[in-house]
């Protein structure tokens, strides 16, 4: 169901000319929230606006302008800005179409790069995804999110804010090593609320599996496959930006992002092996469900052995013929004692059946 709604949300760009911008993600009826932060070594400005023309207002000689919008259904907001720093049109397309790979493109002047924010919603017990645009230049850095409920980037605002770390002297690509390293740092956090799901459904899986233990198998499959949509893209990305030969991207930055390159990595890794274990997991439960089917029809076919003599006899003495027939009759239709006598021997045949199941080990 969310592929064909996606599908829908893109519908709405069917025919129109390269460069429209268009919004293709969840309608909203709240304003789109902007931040700006004017900064250099000594000093920092924030101000929070509600339009572009605020957010360009003219700043401080020197300094670097970091302006984040949080919210893209206003797309004479992002029109504004792109007009302003010179973005082509088919980059402020990309950044209105949420349902973007992640992704790297120079555009020498600056860099435009695309990624997923993922944040783990306990309320649905699920892995919500927001798509995060950066438009990194010589003196800006322009950051647009979906405006889903918070962000990963409040220490890094406090960093700005404190003068803590490298933030206010270095250039905004080290600024765009920090986004991204926020981004990637909130991915191994929810690689291990994944990781207690895991383990929760393994425990469960190993004691009394049910039709439910299932279907949270597959959920977890599911989510496992988007996180993965998600980050797989980022490790060619991290490794364009740390080997690249843009300009705006300095040498002392790409010591950074060459360890921004390993955590990606090792987040890759580490979600590899849970999706090996979540397909164990549902190896296992197919095995356990055949394995009680066997043990079942194991019961059954061993109560049907068993009743086959049984049946056999009751057959024969269930005859409607006369005893007294002839030299063929049978006389022991008429004795006391055969009812009883029939009972025993029919008791006699299951025992020694069980008997001999047990000894071979059966059951």
């Amino acid at each position: 169901m969310k592929l064909r709604r996606t599908a829908g949300r893109r519908s709405r760009k069917a025919g129109l000319p390269p460069g429209t911008l268009v919004y293709t993600g969840e309608a909203r009826t709240t304003a789109p929230k902007i931040t700006v932060f004017d900064y250099a070594q000594g000093w920092c400005d924030e101000r929070t606006v509600k339009t572009a023309e605020e957010a360009l207002q003219a700043k401080r000689k020197g300094g670097i302008r970091w302006i984040d919008v949080d919210g893209l259904h206003q797309t004479s907001i992002l029109e504004a800005i792109g007009t302003e720093y010179g973005i082509h049109k088919l980059v402020l397309e990309d950044i209105l179409q949420t349902g973007q790979r992640p992704k790297l493109e120079d555009y020498d002047d600056y860099l435009f790069v695309v990624l997923k924010m993922l944040r783990y919603n306990s309320i649905r017990n699920a892995v919500d995804a927001e798509q995060v645009a950066l438009v990194i230049g010589p003196k800006y850095i322009l950051s647009f999110q979906e405006g889903l409920e918070g962000d990963v980037f409040e220490p890094i605002r406090q960093r700005l804010r404190n003068h803590k770390g490298h933030l206010r002297s270095l250039g905004p690509d080290y600024l765009a090593y920090s986004l991204l390293d926020a981004i990637v740092d909130q991915y191994f956090l929810i690689l291990e609320e994944l990781e207690d799901r895991v383990e929760d459904v393994e425990e469960e899986l190993l004691n009394e599996p049910t039709r439910s233990t299932m279907d949270k198998i597959y959920r977890l499959k599911r989510e496992m496959l988007t996180v993965r949509k998600s980050i797989w893209p980022l490790r060619e990305v991290t490794g364009q930006l740390q080997r690249g030969e843009s300009t705006i991207v300095k040498r002392p930055t790409r010591i950074y992002l060459r360890d921004l390159y390993d955590h990606t990595v090792a987040v890759l890794d580490t979600l590899e092996n849970e999706r090996e274990v979540i397909a164990g997991m549902l190896e296992i439960y197919l095995s356990s469900v055949s394995n009680r089917l066997n043990e079942v029809m194991k019961v059954l076919t061993i109560i049907a052995t068993i009743f086959i003599p049984l049946t056999f006899v009751v057959g024969v003495y269930g005859m409607n013929f006369d005893p007294d027939s002839g030299p063929l009759s049978m006389p022991e239709l008429r004795w006391a004692w055969g009812y009883p006598a029939v009972m025993v021997i029919m008791a006699g045949i299951g025992l020694t059946m069980l008997y001999y199941f047990r000894k071979k080990k059966w059951f």
